[in-house]
């Protein structure tokens, strides 16, 4: 199996019914510097038996294949191989899929038709926990956001939550406030710095801190966010 040099390389198992794919995306990924790849596997119960005796720290997960498939083994992967990552590759761009995998713990959703030294860098993000999506997917996802909802026909007076405290605004400089706002119309990291005249690398560090001051999980999380703050 073709594999990176560095000790601390990224250890990445790749899963996927189709075998020339699924070797094709071993073979690109294991010359991309940082990564190893210590496995491709046909389905998604191999999936989990290999990430329980060799602990990948990112998996590359098909959705659609036979024996299981890769969302039921997403859900298993995270009560018995928690520290995984979990990133779907899949040709099915489908909001009902996008949904199910992400509730069943994937950090990402990504197509196959992304160059190598992109999905290595999805890869190396995934393991630092930053979650992907991918541009068509996460369009959709701030669309739906920002939609109101459809009035309820008998609604039933409900208490008033108590207000609970929550990061604001204002701990954003307005650069990563920008970021934020490109975040939530569903631009990827290479649009955003192109409507920003920033370097990718760049980008990646203002999301980090973005993330890090508000205290949210991921870019999903960052979407929904700008939208309950108006910045859609």
């Amino acid at each position: 199996m073709t594999a990176g040099s560095a000790a601390d390389a990224v250890r990445v198992l790749v899963v996927d019914d189709q075998e020339l794919v699924r070797e094709g995306i071993a073979s690109l990924l294991g010359i991309q510097p940082g990564i190893t790849v210590i496995g491709a596997v046909p389905d998604g119960r191999q999936a989990v038996e290999a990430a329980v005796a060799h602990h990948p720290d990112v998996v590359l997960m098909d959705v659609r294949m036979p024996v299981m498939d890769g969302v039921t083994a997403v859900a298993e992967l995270a009560g018995r191989a928690p520290d995984c990552k979990v990133i779907m590759l899949t040709t099915f761009d489908d909001d009902e899929y996008v949904g199910r995998a992400l509730g069943a713990g994937a950090i990402g959703y990504l197509l196959k038709n992304l160059p190598s030294a992109e999905l290595a860098a999805a890869v190396r993000l995934a393991h630092a926990g930053v979650a992907q999506l991918d541009a068509s997917v996460a369009r959709r996802l701030a669309a739906g956001l920002s939609r109101p909802a459809p009035p309820d026909p008998d609604p039933v007076p409900a208490p008033a939550p108590a207000p609970v405290p929550a990061p604001v605004l204002s701990a954003l400089t307005a650069r990563e406030t920008d970021v934020l706002r490109l975040i939530a119309t569903g631009s990827t990291n290479r649009e955003i710095a192109g409507r920003l005249f920033l370097s990718e690398g760049t980008v990646k560090n203002h999301i980090s801190r973005v993330l890090s001051r508000l205290g949210l999980r991921d870019r999903t999380h960052a979407a929904i966010y700008a939208r309950d703050h108006g910045l859609l």
